[in-house]
C-alpha cells in the first residue's frame, strides 16, 4: 500500500504532545493524518492535515471519525474502546487494538492479565469501592504500607497514593480500585517495544527513571539504564514477553521495577509512545514517534540503538503559577552543548503540568547527568 503522498488517511485519537511529535514524522513522510481531539487548543492542532474536535470518550464521536480513515492509531488509553471495536468489524485496521486496550484501561484488569500470563508483577487485591479497603484492614486481610490505584482514568501520578496509616485513605476518591503491596526497589526501569502487524520485534535500550518525591512524575529519563547486563537482560525480556502477551502492535512501554533482590517485576504498560521514550528524538537512530508509525503500517521497523547517551528531563508547570505561560532561562539552557528543548504548545501552565522536554545528549553518561541538572535548576515554567 502506498502511505506516501497518497491518499491513504491515517487516525489519531487525541491530540496531545505525543500526538504532535507523532505528527513531525507523518510530516516527514507526507502521511496525510487525521487528529480527534476535544480541545480547540490541543498541540496538534497546527500540524494535522485534519483536526476535529470531539469527546474521545462518546462512541459517535469516535466511530465516526475512525470510519474515514484507513488505520487508526491512539496517543492517549482513555478512549472509547466500543466504538474501536466496531471500527475493527468494520475493517479499519486499529492498533493498538480495542483488545489491548480494554484490558489496559482497567488496572484490576491490566494486573489480572499479567497473573493469566506469567508476568511478574507485585501481589494486588481488586476493591469496588475505596470505602471497603478500611474493612480489609481492620479484618487483617491487608497489611500496611500499600499502593492504592484508582482503577481507571489515572495518569502521571493521579489516581495513585501510597497508604502508610488509616487516614492517608480519608481523601481518597470512592471508586473501583486495587491496592498493590508496597515493594522496596533499587530502580524504576523501562523498555520501549516495538511490534509490527507481520510479526517483527525490536526493543529500545532499558532506560532508567528517576521521579519527583511529591509530584510521583518522572524528573529524569536515562538511557541506557545505569544497571548490570544481567538486569539489562532480565528487564528487555520481561518487556519482550508483554509485548507478546498482549499480541501487540505499536509501541508497548513496559514499566518495571528492579526490586532489593533484583528481581523485575512489571508495574503497568502503554501502549503507544510513551514519557520514557522522548529521549529517542536526539539520542537514538530511530525515534520512537518514527518507530511508531512504521510499525501501525506495517514499515520495516528502524533501528533503535543510541547514537549517543541520551538523558531527558521533563519541563513541568511551576508551583505556585497558573496562567499564561513563559520558559524563563531558555536560552541558558541552549546555550549548553547538546541540549534540546521541546515546547509542547500548551498556552496555559499550572503546577505539574507537562509543558515540554528538555533532552541532553554526551557521550558520556555522568557529564550527561550533570548537564541535565543544570538544566532542571536554569529553566523555570512560570507566568509573568
Amino acid at each position: 500500500m502506498n502511505y506516501f503522498s497518497s491518499n491513504f488517511k491515517l487516525g489519531i485519537l487525541g491530540g496531545g504532545q505525543l500526538g504532535k511529535m507523532l505528527l513531525n514524522e507523518t510530516r516527514k513522510f507526507d502521511i496525510h493524518t487525521c487528529v480527534l481531539d476535544p480541545s480547540e487548543e490541543a498541540p496538534c492542532k497546527v500540524g494535522s492535515n485534519e483536526f476535529q474536535i470531539g469527546d474521545l470518550m462518546d462512541y459517535d464521536a469516535v466511530f465516526n471519525f475512525g470510519k474515514h480513515v484507513d488505520v487508526l492509531t491512539i496517543e492517549i488509553e482513555n478512549v472509547n474502546v466500543n466504538a474501536l471495536e466496531d471500527l475493527e468489524k468494520e475493517g479499519v485496521r486499529v492498533y493498538p487494538s480495542s483488545k489491548t486496550l480494554r484490558t489496559i484501561q482497567n488496572k484490576a484488569t491490566q494486573k489480572l492479565f499479567y497473573v493469566d500470563h506469567n508476568l511478574p508483577t507485585a501481589p494486588f487485591s481488586r476493591f469496588a469501592y475505596t470505602i471497603e479497603i478500611e474493612d480489609t484492614i481492620s479484618n487483617g486481610g491487608l497489611d500496611y504500607p500499600f499502593v492504592w490505584k484508582s482503577a481507571q482514568f489515572g495518569y502521571d501520578g493521579t489516581g495513585v497514593k501510597i497508604v502508610r496509616e488509616l487516614k492517608d485513605l480519608e481523601n481518597l476518591p470512592n471508586v473501583a480500585c486495587i491496592t498493590e503491596k508496597l515493594i522496596p526497589f533499587k530502580n524504576e526501569l523501562a523498555v520501549i517495544v516495538a511490534r509490527n502487524p507481520s510479526g517483527e520485534v525490536k526493543t529500545y535500550p532499558v532506560v532508567e527513571m528517576e521521579f519527583h518525591p511529591e509530584a510521583n512524575q518522572v524528573e529524569y529519563v536515562i538511557c541506557p539504564a545505569r544497571i548490570s547486563e544481567d538486569i539489562t537482560k532480565k528487564a528487555t525480556e520481561v518487556a519482550l514477553k508483554a509485548a507478546h502477551a498482549f499480541n501487540h502492535v505499536g509501541l508497548l512501554a513496559v514499566e518495571m521495577f528492579q526490586t532489593e533482590d533484583d528481581e523485575i517485576i512489571i508495574n503497568e504498560v502503554a501502549p503507544r509512545p510513551h514519557n520514557s521514550g522522548h529521549q529517542t528524538i536526539e539520542a537514538s537512530f530511530t525515534s520512537q514517534f518514527e518507530q511508531h508509525i512504521r510499525a501501525v503500517l506495517d514499515l520495516p521497523l528502524g533501528n533503535t540503538a543510541n547514537k549517543l547517551n541520551g538523558i531527558m528531563v521533563n519541563l513541568v508547570g511551576a508551583e505556585g503559577h497558573t496562567g499564561d505561560v513563559v520558559y524563563k532561562n531558555i536560552e541558558n539552557i541552549m546555550a549548553m552543548d547538546g541540549v534540546t528543548p521541546h515546547i509542547y504548545g500548551k498556552k496555559q501552565t499550572r503546577p505539574f503540568r507537562k509543558m515540554g522536554h528538555v533532552t541532553i545528549v554526551n557521550e558520556d553518561i555522568v557529564e550527561a547527568r550533570k548537564i541535565a541538572e543544570n538544566v532542571k535548576n536554569s529553566i523555570q515554567v512560570i507566568t509573568e
